[in-house]
């Protein structure tokens, strides 16, 4: 709707993890790092947690692409499984044929078969485990069982998790004590400082083909910062939100009126539904921005 009005390429603020738009700030460069020096020792779980939308996602997809290539990495989106549905996705992953159709038995020696494989032929394989907080906590114990499977010297698979802090809940229970002393590796991804905030709203624009003079001052970025608390998905919402409410008054500039109204529209920032006078004033904004579009593309 807005990127011809702003010169953009692309929309900088979806909420799709991209890693073209991947900035490396100190948590996610700091994250990267331990993950990447933790499946060199080859040993035990890695685990990374953080909030609800502070980029675990991005980051998961960001070590895929940059795993050294000796790594085979088994990639788990869902980890909401029960154990036999775990044990054939990994298998299914890993390349094991028919692996729908086995008994529970022939497929756990199928996949150590094909681990051994892989292990003889130079290869380290990892597991990666996206929203590993929804794990049945049968699937938990599964997946503690998966790396006793190992050769004299080294384990056959390394396992990575990347979850919400729930998943720390549960992992501090009694019955997941054996689990929670495999977990050689940690990381908590804290939120964007103020200053975080002001580089990641500018590196995403440039990205996305923005040219022009700075959109969101540092005053607005400030204030960004404070009400997303530092949360990369509340940023985005609140970012793509002003920039329709900026383009729809014909505006090149983000306004503290742009910030407000999107906050109100925003129930995860200001913790409640806006009153009806504040939607009606944001409903009529954005049938606004829609007859320019629909007005923009009749002229064509």
């Amino acid at each position: 709707m807005y990127l011809y009005h702003f010169g953009l390429k692309e929309l900088p603020f979806t909420l799709t993890p991209n890693t073209s738009f991947y900035l490396g700030l100190a948590p996610h460069n700091e994250a990267l790092d331990v993950l990447l020096t933790a499946l060199k020792t080859g040993e035990g779980f890695i685990k990374v947690v953080g909030e609800v939308g502070t980029g675990k996602t991005l980051l998961c997809r960001k070590l895929l692409n940059e795993i050294p290539s000796h790594f085979v990495t088994a990639y788990i989106p869902n980890p909401y499984l029960k154990p036999d549905e775990l044990r054939r996705a990994v298998a299914v992953e890993l390349g094991v044929k028919n692996a729908q159709r086995m008994s529970v038995q022939l497929l756990t020696q199928r996949i150590q078969q094909r681990l051994l494989e892989l292990h003889n032929d130079g290869h380290s394989v990892v597991l990666i485990l996206d929203e590993a907080q929804a794990l049945p906590a049968e699937s938990l114990e599964a997946l503690r069982l998966f790396t006793n499977l190992e050769t004299e010297t080294r384990k056959l698979l390394q396992v990575v998790l990347f979850a919400q802090p729930e998943l720390d809940q549960r992992l501090n229970e009694d019955n997941f004590r054996q689990l929670k002393q495999r977990v050689t590796f940690s990381y908590q991804l804290r939120p964007m400082t103020g200053f975080e905030v002001e580089q990641y709203i500018e590196h995403r624009l440039r990205v996305a083909g923005y040219k022009g003079a700075a959109l969101f001052n540092r005053t607005i970025c400030q204030k960004i910062a404070k009400l997303s608390q530092g949360i990369p998905r509340l940023v985005n919402i609140l970012c793509h939100k002003m920039l329709m409410l900026c383009y729809g008054q014909g505006q090149y500039q983000i306004t503290n009126g742009h910030l407000k109204l999107a906050a109100k529209d925003t129930e995860a920032v200001n913790g409640k539904l806006m009153n009806t006078s504040h939607y009606l004033s944001l409903a009529l904004m954005f049938i606004v921005v829609l007859s320019t579009t629909l007005y923009f593309w009749s002229m064509r």
